[in-house]
């Protein structure tokens, strides 16, 4: 995929978020990393509301171009959400998931409801990777975003978090929400298992581009930390 086709795809997420910047939502997943780490390219844009502004932001959605469908079984997600898709080339789509009421991680089994997601955000500027735009809208806080990505701990999520980890405020919280959802050691040993693989740095700098031994190190050092917390 050219640099030119991720501009346009990044370039429609932008867009879209700005016309929906008026329902109350709270972004989550990989454009929400972008604001507490070295910005990334995602290919899907997550966004949770409760249920009475679902009407709302599909009608905005709708006006803009874009088609409503029902979430697929390919989606991270399962549970009550719905995909809103537009065409903007000849072979690509943008996309927007909305999840309604609820977060529930397909990977995990584990669901978060919309009450501590949107307890747990704040008002963040993301910017874009391959373009210059910059949004200030309602984003989950970097804690609470940690600990979703960590019961999820897919590909994506694991390099997240590596670099997420030093905008984590309270690492004692992080420590105790993830136990209280899954058994925190066990997960903790498969994560480190494949960031302490000798692959790992360059797989991370293949998505984030050059990253500097001295800060890795400081990355790593912060992961070992965390089953300190609350120990």
């Amino acid at each position: 995929m050219g640099m030119d086709t991720l501009q346009l795809r990044e370039s429609e997420i932008f867009r879209i978020l700005k016309k929906i910047k008026g329902v109350d939502f709270v972004l989550i997943g990989g454009y929400a990393a972008n604001s507490y780490a070295l910005p990334r390219f995602s290919v899907d844009c997550d966004i949770v509301l409760r249920k009475k502004d679902v009407q709302n932001a599909k009608h905005i959605l709708e006006s803009e171009g874009y088609s409503i469908v029902a979430g697929g079984d390919d989606a991270p997600y399962y549970g009550e959400f719905l995909r809103s898709e537009i065409t903007i080339a000849e072979t690509m789509r943008a996309s927007v998931d909305m999840l309604i009421d609820k977060v529930s991680d397909r990977q995990s089994g584990v669901s978060f409801d919309a009450d501590w997601i949107f307890e747990n955000s704040e008002r963040r500027t993301i910017i874009g990777k391959t373009i210059t735009e910059r949004i200030n809208i309602r984003v989950i806080n970097a804690d609470a975003l940690f600990v979703m990505k960590f019961i999820s701990a897919r590909t994506t999520d694991i390099r997240d978090i590596f670099m997420m980890v030093t905008s984590i405020k309270d690492f004692e919280w992080v420590r105790n929400e993830i136990g209280l959802r899954l058994n925190f050691e066990e997960q903790y040993g498969k994560i480190f298992e494949k960031i302490s693989n000798k692959h790992f740095k360059d797989n991370l700098q293949g998505v984030y581009g050059y990253i500097d031994e001295k800060i890795f190190q400081k990355h790593l050092d912060m992961i070992r930390k965390l089953p300190e917390a609350n120990s």
